[in-house]
C-alpha cells in the first residue's frame, strides 16, 4: 500500500513561497504519490487557503451538478460535505459522474474534530489491481449508469442541484453532458452513462474512477436502505447505480467493491491549517464519522477537459 498523503512540513519559509521555490517538485510528487499534505505552515485562513489553490493549481472550479450539500463560505471556497457527524462518507472520486470533474480537490482543516473525522484516502490504482478481473472487464465493457430521482418534497431540489428552475435550461444542460431527463410531475429523473474505468491523463495508469459503488443503495447503512426502499421503490430511489446497460449490479460485485476500497484505504489525523491536496484520478476519499467541532473547507480546481 502507498504511503497516503506524502508530506510536506513547514521549514519556516510561507506556504505560498514554499509553493513558489518548489512548485514543480510538489506536483511531481502529487502526481506520483497521489496526496500531498502540507502542515506546520500558518495558511492565513480561507483567504491563505485560495492563495495556496491559485498558486498550485491556478482559478478553482464552481461546484455544480451538485450530488451533496455544501456550503459556499467564500468565492468557490465550500464547506466539506454537510452530512450528520455521525455519519460516514463512502470513498469515492469527485464527480466522476460527471462528464468532467476536476482533476485536482483540496481541503483544509479550519478546526480539527475532538475525535476521528479523518478524510480517509485510498489509492485507485490499488483499488483496480485488487478487484477480482472478470468484474473489472465487465465494468470496462458494459460501463455504469447513475440514476439520480428528484423528487418534489424530498432531497436535494433539481432547481439547487442545476442552479435553475427553468426546465428548458436543465434539458439543455443535461444533453451537452450526455444525461437524460424525464420529467415525471414536479419532479425529475436523469440518466448519465459513465466510464468505469479510465487512464490517468499525465502517466497513463489504468485507475477505478466511478460513482458505481458510492451511489448504490446498498452502500448506505442498512436502516436507510430500507427506509428509502418502503418510501420509493427500487425504481424511484434518490440515486442508485446500475451497469451502463440498465443491468442490475449484484449485490455481492458491490461488496468486494466496497472491500477492496478498505482494503486500500489509510487515513491520518487532522491538525489545525492542514492543507491537503489529492490528485482526484489517482485517489479516491471520505469522510469518518466525529465528535467536536470539525471544519474542512473544500476546493476544486484544473478540469478534466
Amino acid at each position: 500500500m502507498s504511503m497516503l498523503p506524502a508530506l510536506v512540513e513547514a521549514d519556516g519559509t510561507g506556504v505560498i513561497e514554499r509553493i513558489g521555490a518548489e512548485r514543480a517538485q510538489i506536483r511531481k510528487l502529487l502526481h506520483e504519490r497521489g496526496a500531498v499534505l502540507f502542515r506546520g505552515f500558518e495558511v492565513g485562513g480561507v483567504d491563505g487557503f485560495d492563495a495556496v489553490v491559485r498558486a498550485l493549481s491556478g482559478q478553482p472550479l464552481t461546484y455544480s451538478e451538485r450530488s451533496s450539500p455544501r456550503s459556499t463560505i467564500k468565492g468557490q471556497v465550500y464547506t466539506s460535505t454537510d452530512y450528520p457527524p455521525a455519519e460516514e462518507i463512502f470513498l469515492h472520486n469527485e464527480n466522476s459522474y460527471q462528464q468532467v470533474w476536476p482533476n485536482t480537490l483540496y481541503f483544509y482543516c479550519i478546526a480539527p474534530p475532538e475525535t476521528r473525522g479523518a478524510t480517509p484516502l485510498a489509492d485507485i490504482r490499488e483499488v483496480y489491481r485488487s478487484i477480482d478481473p472478470a468484474i473489472r472487464d465487465e465494468f470496462a465493457r458494459r460501463g455504469w449508469m447513475v440514476v439520480r430521482n428528484f423528487h418534489d418534497g424530498f432531497g436535494t431540489r433539481w432547481q439547487d442541484v442545476f442552479g435553475t428552475d427553468n426546465r428548458s435550461e436543465v434539458e439543455e444542460y443535461c444533453s451537452s453532458r450526455g444525461i437524460t431527463t424525464e420529467w415525471r410531475g414536479e419532479g425529475l429523473r436523469t440518466r448519465a452513462v459513465r466510464r468505469a474505468v479510465h487512464q490517468h491523463p499525465l502517466s497513463g495508469e489504468t485507475v477505478w474512477f466511478n460513482h458505481a459503488t458510492f451511489f448504490h443503495v446498498t452502500t448506505l447503512p442498512l436502516d436507510l436502505q430500507q427506509g428509502l426502499r418502503e418510501g420509493f421503490g427500487e425504481e424511484d430511489l434518490p440515486t442508485n447505480t446500475y451497469f451502463g446497460d440498465g443491468g442490475r449490479i449484484d449485490d455481492e460485485v458491490l461488496d468486494h467493491l466496497r472491500a477492496c476500497y478498505r482494503l486500500a484505504s489509510t487515513r491520518f489525523d487532522y491538525h489545525r491549517d492542514d492543507v491537503l491536496v489529492v490528485d482526484n484520478m489517482l485517489v479516491a476519499h471520505g469522510r469518518e464519522p466525529f465528535t467536536g467541532p470539525r471544519r474542512i473547507a473544500v476546493a476544486m480546481a484544473e478540469p478534466s477537459q
